[in-house]
């Protein structure tokens, strides 16, 4: 048994730099049977306490290991609505991986990896999810198309409920189809594909509604005659500094950045939707999104900086992804903070003047507070900067919805584990309820609203 985890192959950094194409090439299958065998199937797999879902990692590494792809899927799917995405873009490391015993004197089992390699290789086969119920005639509405709501319903569905998604874009998938880019995710091999193997399960998907426009959430249980809904709708509000300048031309949030990119396609010359093409572009935030607009930016011909307040011991982001934008020739400004954004005559930006900061005492997070050099003020000279400062939730659904309360960040008030709201029979997760944060976060908190729904239903509450 080798100690070593098998190596994943990827694009060379300067190829990839310049294409959409998916970074991680993916085990192959001598490579991931070599892989499981490194798994040492314990008895008490700390691995799964790590999983927000709770996949049963060895139950789905044994029959890998016994080349049986249709039982490994068939375990991720009981747990998972989503494998070939939680494969690809959960921050493992720090979740499952982190737990797994291996780690301990060596490196630990490459447990997305293998997740990967299983969904992939079901897709390949044509291999499907199935339900575990017949149909019991309850109907459940989901509001969001993105990683809490497609599980909420993935596993509401094979629970026998009659479940319709409501989406407010012409695309299913929330943030898997508009928030994270093609080279990270594949839209049309893996996302779309997803999602489908969820409408299989019979889940209806009605795009191009705005819950509390199109309908409210009281109309859906008062005159759809839903029985319940959960409230998956994100956070899309994008969020800024509120420094003199923002309002040039050239300055983006990263959600319009990359909405117009991943779901508009703006990359492609044979798509009518282009975004603004620039020489330099500076991106201000450490996040997985920030490293995801710089990373497009990059493909779009731009030479870019990222700016970040704290060290890059803090940065949020996955190792994984500075690590890429690092290969790939992102610079990196760290312990700066941006204080104005500087325009020519023309409103264009020209320039970002930034402040270097240096690390205090912890704040509220538990990292240490960055705090103003004086008279450390430099310009950056750029032609756009991309916002990556994070996101809230949209307040509409909230202020159309009787009984639902919010608290102070607009988010979803949630009275229980399960997702349960202050109004009767209304469930929520995700980022609606959270603020920004992970899919795999998003997907277990789908998944706990499931079985929230699932019990209010069958009268066990």
């Amino acid at each position: 048994m080798i100690n070593e985890r098998v190596p994943i192959k990827e694009q060379e950094p300067l190829v990839r730099a310049k294409n959409f194409d998916e970074v991680c090439l993916g085990y192959n299958d001598e490579e991931a049977a070599l892989e499981a065998s490194r798994c040492l199937n314990c008895k008490n797999p700390r691995c799964v306490t790590g999983c927000p879902v709770n996949i049963n990692i060895p139950g789905f590494i044994t029959r890998l290991k016994e080349n049986d792809i249709e039982g490994a899927y068939e375990v991720l799917s009981l747990s998972s609505s989503l494998p070939a995405v939680c494969g690809r873009v959960c921050p493992q490391e720090t979740q499952c991986e982190s737990k797994c015993i291996r780690g301990i004197k060596s490196d630990a089992v490459a447990i997305g990896k293998l997740e990967r390699y299983v969904a992939d290789k079901a897709r390949e086969k044509g291999i499907k999810p199935h339900k575990l119920c017949p149909d019991n005639g309850h109907k459940v509405a989901i509001v969001g198309s993105g990683p809490a709501g497609l599980t909420c319903a993935g596993d509401l569905a094979k629970l026998g409920y009659d479940v319709t998604i409501f989406e407010a874009l012409h695309e299913a998938g929330g943030v898997l189809t508009y928030g994270i880019p093609e080279f990270r995710l594949p839209k049309d091999t893996v996302v779309r594909s997803e999602i489908e193997n969820v409408r299989s399960l019979g889940v209806k998907i009605e795009t191009d509604v705005v819950v509390g426009r199109s309908v409210t959430v009281d109309e859906l249980i008062e005159s759809e005659g839903f029985e319940a809904v959960f409230i998956g709708s994100g956070a899309g509000l994008p969020m800024f500094m509120k420094i003199p300048g923002e309002n040039a031309k050239g300055v983006f949030s990263a959600n319009e950045y990359l909405t117009r990119n991943n779901l508009m396609k703006a990359f492609r010359d044979d798509y009518d939707t282009p975004i603004l093409k620039t020489g330099k572009t500076v991106v201000v935030g450490g996040g997985n999104v920030a490293m995801d607009a710089a990373r497009t930016a990059l493909r779009l011909g731009s030479e870019v900086t990222v700016v970040y307040r704290r060290s890059e011991k803090e940065l949020p982001a996955r190792a994984e992804e500075v690590h890429h934008a690092k290969e790939e020739g992102i610079r990196f400004e760290l312990l700066t903070n941006p204080v104005e954004i500087l325009m020519d005559d023309d409103k264009c930006v020209r320039a970002i003047k930034c402040i270097r900061m240096e690390l205090g005492e912890p704040d509220a997070s538990g990292r240490r507070r960055p705090v103003a050099v004086e008279g450390s003020e430099f310009e950056i000279e750029t032609d756009s900067v991309i916002m990556a400062l994070g996101t809230s939730p949209n307040p509409l659904i909230a202020k159309t919805t009787e009984g639902l309360e919010t608290n102070q960040k607009k988010c979803i008030v949630v009275t229980e584990e399960s997702g349960k709201t202050t109004k009767e029979g209304v469930y929520a997760g995700g980022d609606a309820v959270t603020g920004a944060a992970t899919v795999i976060l998003a997907m277990g908190a789908g998944k706990k609203a499931a079985q929230g729904i699932h019990e209010y239903l069958s009268g066990n509450s």
